[in-house]
């Protein structure tokens, strides 16, 4: 089942979000997200593991039509009051999505991956589900800052003791066992433990240092390929039979 937020955490999560200091690495996350995934107005979004519905707002935003699922009733509650009816909101598990084949253009795991029990299946399921792309954005595992977590979580409880960090090669890893050779574009953000401003900001926004694998924030799209699975059909041949006199 992984890990669930229970109502602490629920409250901690929209603080963190609702903090002015965060909202500088919120809005790199977003458009990376924005920017690999490529979206059009109309198609279908589903956010796997949408908490309390922040990372659906971009989205909506761009007139895309979005379904939100997670595990968490107390994150329900808030995406609901933030989001009110402009939104499909469920309760379920990353690993047992309940949504028919190819239901949506778009799935995507969003600081999901860490929080479930099977990374893989997870990835699977969401594959299941979207017809085009699929996008995962996980805490980088060799960040800065991502160490920082995990030594921090020695010594005191933090959310991130129940969270396994990812990094590009993992998801890369999980991803070719699935689909095999399939086309993935991946790129980092919050290369710096910087405080916000014009120039982080420009450096940020670097296409040539999102390619370094080192940042906090990593997102990989996957474009998934149509595969037809085929079976030799028996055929039957009637032999024709003649009649006739043979002269010699």
């Amino acid at each position: 089942m992984g890990y669930v937020f229970d109502f602490n955490d629920a409250i901690a999560y929209e603080e963190w979000f609702n903090n002015p200091r965060n909202t500088f690495a919120a809005d790199l996350e977003s458009r990376l997200m924005i920017d690999l995934l490529k979206p059009m107005r109309g198609e279908t979004v589903l956010e796997i593991g949408c908490g309390t519905g922040a990372s659906l707002l971009p989205f909506l935003e761009l007139g895309l039509q979005m379904t939100g699922l997670d595990p968490s009733p107390y994150m329900l509650d808030i995406a609901l009051k933030n989001l009110g009816n402009r939104v499909d909101l469920y309760r379920g598990f990353a690993e047992d999505l309940p949504f028919e084949d190819n239901s949506f253009n778009y799935a995507c795991l969003i600081t999901t991956l860490e929080f479930v029990e099977d990374p893989k299946k997870a990835v699977e399921e969401a594959c299941r589900v979207a017809k085009d792309k699929i996008f995962i954005g996980v805490l980088n595992r060799y960040a800065i800052k991502g160490i920082q977590r995990r030594v921090k979580g020695i010594f005191r409880r933090t959310i991130y003791n129940h969270a396994h960090f990812f990094s590009i090669w993992e998801l890369k890893q999980i991803i070719r066992a699935l689909l095999g050779n399939v086309p993935i574009s991946w790129r980092t953000v919050c290369q710096i433990p910087a405080a916000p401003g014009r120039i982080t900001n420009r450096i940020e926004q670097s296409t040539l240092l999102q390619k370094c694998p080192f940042g906090a924030f990593a997102g990989m799209v996957v474009t998934l390929v149509p595969r037809f699975k085929t079976r030799p059909l028996a055929m039957t041949y009637k032999r024709k039979q003649t009649t006739g006199v043979v002269v010699g």
